[in-house]
């Protein structure tokens, strides 16, 4: 494969080591080796430089607003939308179903490689390196915060995108509580019955398993 130089243009970074661009452009489904475990490596990354953005940038919010703020940011619609503006469809390496299928415009697949290429940022260059390129594809995101307009989460998200269809609000379901008092898990079901779609988020709290469950179903929703 021919280095993809127009994407490392875009990017304002040229790879020391390209066989990690090329793994991080390599979807499951063309083979070995792929790009799963940069994806991983990519979401930690990404949280990190996003986080330490707004907290430098956002002095005044508290620790739950910028949380909205982060995951409004690193959710798979920016994600996609950041990889169609690098025109990342025209350099993944998928099998020909997959391709045929639509699968270089998936909006799982784009977010998912992007993740990857940034995992790949970080193994060839180190942090620095990949927190400048990161802040640099997210500028205009980052821009256009309003810290006065708090980004919704995700049981508010699912219950405007039922609304706006005439569905009922979704249900929410304990289905267990393990651990000491002290530090308990929750385990919390989304139901959506118009849409015969559940899922099952789990979190400290009951608050934050029912986000983590409406965050899946969203999920669900976007695939």
């Amino acid at each position: 494969m021919a280095r993809p130089t127009s994407l490392e243009k875009s990017l304002a970074y040229r790879f020391a080591n390209g066989a990690l661009l090329e793994q991080a452009l390599t979807h499951s489904s063309f083979g070995e080796p792929h790009n799963e475990r940069l994806e991983f490596l990519g979401d930690g990354v990404l949280n990190c430089v996003i986080t330490g953005a707004l907290y430098a940038r956002f002095p005044q919010l508290t620790e739950g607003e910028l949380s909205l703020m982060r995951a409004a940011l690193v959710r798979r619609e920016a994600l996609s939308g950041i990889a169609r503006a690098l025109e990342l469809s025209s350099h993944l390496r998928l099998e020909k179903g997959t391709r045929a299928s639509g699968g270089s415009e998936r909006d799982s697949i784009l977010a998912d490689t992007l993740e990857a290429v940034y995992g790949a940022l970080f193994l060839d260059g180190g942090y620095h390196a990949a927190r400048d390129v990161i802040l640099g594809t997210y500028a205009a995101a980052l821009a256009a915060l309003d810290s006065s307009r708090p980004a919704k989460d995700a049981k508010t998200r699912l219950q405007e995108f039922l609304q706006g269809r005439r569905h009922r609000p979704p249900e929410y379901r304990v289905v267990a509580t393990k651990g000491a008092a002290h530090r308990q898990t929750h385990e919390i079901e989304c139901v959506v019955a118009p849409l015969d779609l559940r899922a099952t988020g789990s979190g400290a709290t009951r608050r934050s398993a029912e986000q983590d469950a409406a965050a899946r179903v969203l999920k669900m929703i976007d695939q």
